[in-house]
Formats: C-alpha cells, structure tokens, sequence
C-alpha cells in the first residue's frame, strides 16, 4: 500500500510502532521525518536500535544527526560510543554538543581523551557539554582534565567543570573540596 504523503511519526510514536518508527527513520523525503523518528525511538530506548540510530548520525542533515545523537545518549548502550567519539568531529556544533552529552550518559571510560581533547572545541557550548560528560566518567585523568578546564575563557565551560568536580568528588571523596579553590581562581583569571 503506498503512502500518500510522509510518514505520521507521532501516529507511529503514539502508538508505540516501533517498526513504522525504524522505516521512518530511513525516510528520503523529508529530514524532519527522520529527526523525528530519531527523537522517538531514543524515547523507547530498544537496545535493538543502535545500529540504525548510528547510520543515521551520517544523515546529511544536522538536525537528524543531533536526534541521533540525543538518542544514543537516551539508549544508553556502549555499542554507540566509538561512532559517537567520531561525531565530535562533526561540522555542526549541535551536532558535537550532542555527541559530548551522549557520551556522558553513557558513562565510557574510552571516551576519556576524545572528550578532553573536545575541551578545546572553538564552541563554548560544546566545550561546556563536555566538562560535564567528563563529570560522569569515574577516572582520575578526567579529574585533571576538568581541573583544566576551570580556567576556559567561558564561564559557562568554567562552571560545568567546577560542577563536574564537585561531582566526582562526591562519587570518590574530596576532589568536590579541590574544586571550590578552583572556582576562584577560575574567577580570579578571568578578571
């Protein structure tokens, strides 16, 4: 049966079609389309599907890349992560914002040096995303890596890595007092 016009991602979403979702997911015409199915299949978080959420972080459309992004994030599972760390690459600030918030939700310690390399992105909100992705990644060279980041010209970067170690401090115990001295001299510096 062909279809008269794109596809009715919040029919599909409402009904909780998954499948029609997927289809949705490849469909030509439209990127919104896409970028909305991307949207909702983040939002059911099916392991099941990474592998299409990741091709799509190649559509030629930022905003569908972004959803992907956003739900790979959303899903969770470490399979996203390697294309996830390529995508910090992208041309698209949104896009590599997106990425950096996905890969702190996933948590993976092997995005460790594609995330501190990313804390000199010429984007703030990029750089400040990953201040914080590097919050959830339980490892000491984060730490260094967020202690550098207090003195970013930005006060937005400066305050997600501030918060970040006030955060892996209460996960290991006394980096979050270590952070406070960092707040003023990142303050001071900035003077």
């Amino acid at each position: 049966m062909p279809l008269f016009g794109p596809p009715n991602v919040d029919k599909f979403k409402a009904n909780g079609d998954a499948p029609a979702l997927r289809k949705a997911l490849e469909y030509p015409g439209r990127w919104r389309v896409r970028r909305d199915a991307a949207e909702a299949l983040g939002q059911i978080g099916d392991t099941g599907d990474v592998a299409r959420l990741v091709a799509a972080l190649r559509d030629d459309t930022s905003s569908v890349r972004q959803a992907a992004a956003e739900a790979l994030g959303q899903i969770g599972d470490s399979g996203a992560v390697e294309p996830l760390m390529a995508v910090l690459q992208d041309q698209s600030s949104g896009v590599r914002r997106a990425a950096a918030e996905a890969l702190g939700r996933i948590g993976d310690a092997s995005a460790l040096e594609p995330l501190t390399a990313a804390l000199k992105d010429a984007s703030w909100s990029v750089r400040a995303a990953v201040a914080e992705a590097l919050g959830h990644i339980p490892d000491p060279r984060a730490v260094e890596s967020l202690s550098l980041a207090t003195r970013d010209r930005d006060l937005n970067v400066r305050q997600a890595a501030i918060d970040s170690l006030a955060a892996q401090g209460s996960q290991s115990g006394g980096i979050g007092q270590r952070s406070q001295g960092g707040d003023s001299d990142a303050t001071g510096g900035a003077r």
